[in-house]
């Protein structure tokens, strides 16, 4: 990420988005950069430590992507498939096969899609109800999609703070 660029919300509209969906957009991708960009020569054998017993970086980056895919699943009025009620219970478990950069390339994937379907999505259809979860609890198309972005970008933060605190851990190992 180019850090004289502005943030991704002040650079403009995204062509092709609908005005009202704009800030959901800004946000997915304001969350991809930062990820790059917080992650950049981050240590792999990091990935699943969970300093001081909180979430590792593995987990909110697995994270993050699994509860785009959701919303947009639910924001599509369908129900989770098998795959994602298996990624869900698997998202704080280590998996030595994945890498930070696969990770990140997995969640910049998903924004993707996110910004095509933004692209798709009418804005008359923004209010309509979409049922969320086994308890069919309420929600609208655009709760969910502001959920999606506003998710991501708490999870950003979250895992800006481990990536610090692992980060400084090896420094102060470093200086002794």
């Amino acid at each position: 990420m180019n850090s004289k660029k502005p943030e991704v919300w002040l650079r403009g509209e995204i062509k092709g988005v609908p005005a009202l969906l704009q800030p959901a957009a800004h946000a997915l991708l304001q969350s991809s950069e930062e990820l790059e960009k917080y992650l950049q020569d981050f240590p792999e054998e990091l990935l699943w430590k969970k300093p001081a017993g909180r979430a590792s970086v593995g987990f909110h980056l697995q994270h993050l992507t699994g509860v785009l895919d959701r919303m947009l699943t639910y924001a599509q009025a369908e129900n989770l498939s098998k795959n994602q009620f298996h990624y869900l219970k698997n998202e704080e478990k280590p998996d030595e096969k994945l890498s930070v950069g696969i990770l990140i390339q997995n969640f910049q994937k998903k924004v993707n899609e996110a910004i095509a379907f933004l692209k798709n999505t009418p804005e008359n259809i923004l209010t309509k109800y979409r049922p969320v979860g086994r308890k069919e609890l309420p929600s609208t198309v655009i709760g969910l999609l502001f959920h999606a972005a506003e998710h991501s970008q708490r999870h950003v933060g979250q895992l800006l703070i481990t990536v610090s605190v692992l980060k400084e851990r090896i420094t102060n190992k470093l200086g002794e």
